[in-house]
């Protein structure tokens, strides 16, 4: 028996759930290598505080992933895995080298716009097929991601 029949999820309405959580998968490895690379590179004035912090955003994004590629699998759908994959479907650009710290908070801000909206469209998505669980992940991951926004202005805005 399929994890769906226990779940109670009809196969074919989670399927585009699926999807945008590939999709999702692939944009938060994407994110996360951008974030290591912002980690190692930062310098400057806040360079402390922002090697730090990104850290901690690296780490959240690694989590998110596993998250994610798990959700996927309970639905019934395999992970992409690959980062030639990844690549191929992520809408999160590969960043160049920055080590200045505006530029580096504005990739973030720009790629939080992206994921806000990408995830708007799934929670709408997994709510027309029931799938309370990844509505509810959305909802998660919006929380922490409008509250990284809302202290991203107020550190810039100084």
């Amino acid at each position: 028996m399929k994890t769906l029949d226990y779940i109670q999820l009809d196969e074919k309405k989670v399927e585009n759930v699926i999807n945008g959580l590939q999709q999702l998968l692939s944009d938060f490895q994407i994110y996360y290598t951008n974030l290591r690379s912002f980690h190692w590179n930062i310098k400057g004035h806040s360079f402390f505080m922002l090697h730090s912090k990104f850290e901690e955003m690296y780490n959240d994004a690694a989590e998110t992933v596993d998250e994610l590629a798990e959700r996927i699998l309970m639905l019934g759908g395999i992970p992409n895995h690959r980062y030639s994959d990844y690549l191929k479907i992520s809408r999160i650009k590969e960043s160049k080298y920055i080590d200045n710290a505006d530029k580096a908070l504005t990739n973030i801000e720009e790629t939080f716009r992206h994921f806000i909206s990408e995830e708007h469209k799934l929670l709408s998505v997994a709510s027309e097929a029931s799938d309370e669980v990844t509505v509810s992940m959305m909802s998660d991951l919006l929380k922490k991601q409008e509250k990284m926004i809302w202290m991203i202005r107020a550190y810039t805005s100084l």
